[in-house]
């Protein structure tokens, strides 16, 4: 069998979903199934990968339009028996559906397959500031994305709560079936002092203390705000008039990833800098990959996201691989499964929901703590170890 992977960027900055492709393109081809991933990048990003890619960039516009594209899916699409369009809103997929289209003999159509990853959620139509890019995806959605949905053979899902948000924000919403397989996310490398040395090389003031650490690309939706308003009344509490002035009972907070040099990341960094008890105990160090990225998810004591939306949070699970507690809002949509396997932590993504999380995780004991920790490593491997999902996203493409 043969299945091509169709997104707009595989480039790792952009987001999750490179990453779930990656997985799954590498794990049906251990399988037996050959996969190949176009996207409209001018680099491969990661050679070490066993599918083969194609970069047709350099993408043009906020559209991610590519005049590569079209003609090489019109001489290509009918090597493969699936074709999996993976995001939403972006030219890939207008591309994949002209060329699907425009195929005379229906036999020589692959089937489709649609995974949006996310981005029908009816926050993006509601969120405060996309007003325009709401009206812009109505728009869209009558010109343009509803063909693709309601024409694909099935429509691929993350979660029981990502099927039932996309219901809600456009009509005509009707596709012809809806299937939940799931996403793997694959088991860390083991352990080494290496990965400790790496990390802390990052952010040398870290040295023994302990800390929580936030993992993401430092936006607006991801809550980083929320995050660091709340951590800074628990150290006013700690540190301040009338607290235990014990430094080394309050673990420090590791901000990392992409996006320190947007508008929202660069005042993030002017918080923490501008407060003289955050300065100290706030960390932005950046991206993190590799030994980097593994030294901080198995030094930290737990990992937190107040997120206003995720679909599925690949570091959270990520966490969870390393055996560490999770503290998440409840609009990351896999909070269900892991507040029922108690590896989580989980609240509002308001201020007083963040701060109400934080001062419960203080609170707890350090047997409490490490009980969540082994529950967080069962819940990875209940719901999403890489076989697992792999074997249904096998099935599902070949029936």
């Amino acid at each position: 069998m043969r299945v091509l992977h169709v997104i707009s960027s595989m480039n790792p900055e952009t987001g999750g979903v490179c990453e779930a492709i990656r997985i799954c393109a590498n794990g049906l081809e251990e399988l037996g199934v050959h996969n190949e991933v176009v996207s409209v990048d001018d680099e491969i990003f990661n050679k070490a990968d066993k599918f083969v890619q194609h970069a047709l960039g350099p993408a043009k516009n906020a559209w991610y339009y590519s005049k590569t594209l079209l003609p090489w899916l019109a001489d290509n699409i009918t090597r493969f028996d699936a074709v999996i369009v993976h995001g939403l809103w972006l030219y890939h997929g207008y591309a994949v559906y002209k060329t699907l289209n425009s195929l005379k003999i229906k036999e020589a159509k692959p089937k489709l397959f649609v995974m949006p990853h996310g981005m029908l959620d009816p926050y993006f139509q509601r969120a405060r500031g996309r007003r325009v890019k709401a009206i812009r995806n109505v728009i869209y959605w009558s010109l343009i994305e509803k063909k693709l949905i309601n024409s694909a053979d099935e429509i691929l899902f993350t979660c029981e709560t990502e099927l039932i948000l996309a219901r809600v924000p456009f009509w005509p919403y009707k596709p012809k079936l809806e299937t939940i397989v799931g996403l793997g996310v694959m088991a860390p490398p083991a352990y080494s002092i290496k990965m400790a040395q790496v990390f802390k090389n990052m952010v040398p003031q870290i040295s023994d203390s302990p800390y929580l650490l936030f993992l993401s690309r430092i936006h607006e939706k991801k809550g980083a705000d929320l995050l660091i308003d709340a951590y800074k009344k628990i150290a006013e509490e700690h540190l301040g008039p009338g607290g235990d002035k014990n430094a080394a009972s309050l673990p420090k907070l590791v901000i990392a990833g992409p996006g320190l040099d947007s508008t929202y990341g660069l005042q993030m960094q002017q918080i923490v800098a501008e407060s003289a008890l955050l300065k100290d105990l706030v960390y932005f160090p950046g991206m993190l990959t590799g030994a980097a990225k593994w030294g901080a998810f198995y030094g930290c004591e737990a990992f937190i996201l107040p997120s206003h939306q995720e679909n599925f949070g690949i570091a959270v699970v990520e966490a969870l691989t390393c055996n560490k507690p999770v503290l998440i809002s409840n609009q990351v949509n896999i909070w269900r499964e892991l507040q029922e396997a108690g590896g989580a932590l989980v609240a509002d993504d308001t201020n007083i929901g963040t701060y109400t999380m934080l001062t419960n995780w203080h609170n707890l004991s350090s047997a409490e703590k490490e009980t969540m920790g082994f529950n967080a490593r069962y819940c990875y491997e209940q719901h999403f170890e890489v076989s697992t999902v792999i074997n249904r996203f096998h099935e599902v493409l070949c029936n």
